[in-house]
């Protein structure tokens, strides 16, 4: 079978990809291939459904420029097809003196991105906003939101279909050649050819690069985001979304609390190394994954330089006082006994051999494949502005 474009994963990042590709020449042919039997199968489907203002990254890099362009498109795509969503604000508490300094550091680069109504709150004006936080200080930003990204990506597959574009679930890559100006895609089920291929397959992204790119300097390395839900009688207790200040040296947000679209509030997530790249339970382990990762030079790297920070998150993944603890920093009244047991996701955090964690969006080309190799966090917010930028490369080789 050929067609002229086969875009391998059928996440958010995929689907927007074949989205702006279709609606700048819906005439091409194109497939999506995705070894799950749903879309958004992983990482969008298991994410705390929040749409990003752009608060935390750096000013001129990919991550901010296309969250913002991102959560605009989002919003107005959200807006002509009815998708409900909720710009709920965001609280980002200082629980101490020392990360005051860090949180006027956050809302410079809030104002570098474009953030309008950013409101600084003294521990009194926080009580306003959050009765139950307790804090030195705090951010307001109000165009954080949330939203179901899975009914933004069944929106996306409907519009992708109703223009002639095919997708195939229940369908895994296993090779992909470059030949003779063509792709040849091998599945477990069939042979295609294509014009141009482009790679959006998340946690499995650098191995469906390597198979056309086998020198990148790359692996995914997996991280678990485990989920606590507050009580039924607790939710009421969070108004908005409450954050700490991050650590700027580590890559992940800390717990937080995220009210949810279909009702409720989660707490968390960790972030715990992932024993398999699929493993949503703590002791779900697929050994050759596993391997891979512990014996990959820069994943130890990263093991020396944040061991204690990844002791503490494992601790808090097995201690459910320990979790509590943790998410007491910002609300103390909160009790072992409203934690219910929630949800978990995984995070594919793209890492170099000399222990570089990849920060920002990253995409390696050939002739006929494009390879999004990084799209992490506020990838699902942004997915229509990434997907035009890959939609526009992918239309300037065909």
């Amino acid at each position: 079978m050929e067609y002229d474009i086969i875009i391998v994963g059928g996440g958010i990042v995929g689907l927007a990809t074949a989205l702006k590709i279709k609606e700048q020449q819906a005439d091409l042919k194109l497939l999506i291939l995705e070894k799950e039997p749903s879309l958004a199968h992983h990482q969008t489907g298991n994410n705390s459904g929040v749409i990003h203002s752009g608060l935390y990254y750096k000013p001129g890099s990919l991550k901010a420029i296309n969250c913002r362009e991102g959560y605009q498109k989002l919003i107005a795509f959200c807006d002509q097809h009815e998708i409900p969503y909720d710009l709920c604000g965001k609280i980002v508490v200082a629980t101490s003196e020392e990360q005051v300094p860090l949180m006027h550091n956050l809302h410079e680069r809030g104002i570098a991105n474009g953030l309008e109504g950013m409101k600084i709150l003294n521990a009194q004006e926080l009580k306003e906003y959050e009765p139950n936080v307790a804090g030195v200080a705090g951010i307001f930003v109000p165009q954080t939101g949330i939203v179901d990204y899975k009914q933004v990506c069944l929106k996306y597959a409907d519009i992708i279909t109703e223009t002639g574009g095919h997708i195939h679930l229940n369908e895994k890559v296993t090779d992909i050649k470059e030949k003779s100006g063509k792709c040849y895609v091998e599945t477990d089920k069939h042979s295609y050819t294509s014009k141009l291929l482009v790679n959006c397959a998340g946690l499995y992204s650098d191995k469906i690069a390597k198979m056309t790119q086998p020198e990148i300097d790359l692996k995914i390395i997996p991280f678990r985001g485990e989920y606590y839900k507050l009580s039924a009688e607790k939710t009421n207790m969070v108004k908005n979304l409450i954050y700490p200040v991050p650590d700027p040296n580590f890559p992940f947000l800390g717990v937080h609390f995220t009210r949810m679209m279909k009702g409720g509030v989660e707490a968390g997530p960790n972030a715990v190394l992932a024993f398999g790249r699929e493993s949503y339970k703590k002791m779900q382990i697929n050994l050759g994954e596993l391997l891979e990762t512990l014996t990959f030079k820069g994943f130890q790297v990263v093991a020396s330089k944040f061991w204690k920070t990844g002791m503490g998150e494992m601790y808090r993944s097995f201690s459910k006082s320990a979790f509590t603890k943790a998410l007491q920093a910002l609300m103390p009244s909160i009790q072992e006994k409203d934690l219910v047991a929630g949800g978990a996701g995984i995070r594919a955090q793209a890492c170099k051999k000399d222990g570089s964690l990849v920060d920002d969006f990253l995409i390696y080309e050939t002739k006929q494949v494009v390879n999004v190799c990084n799209a992490p966090s506020p990838a699902a917010t942004a997915s229509l502005a990434i997907g035009e930028t890959i939609a526009a490369k992918v239309l300037q080789k065909i």
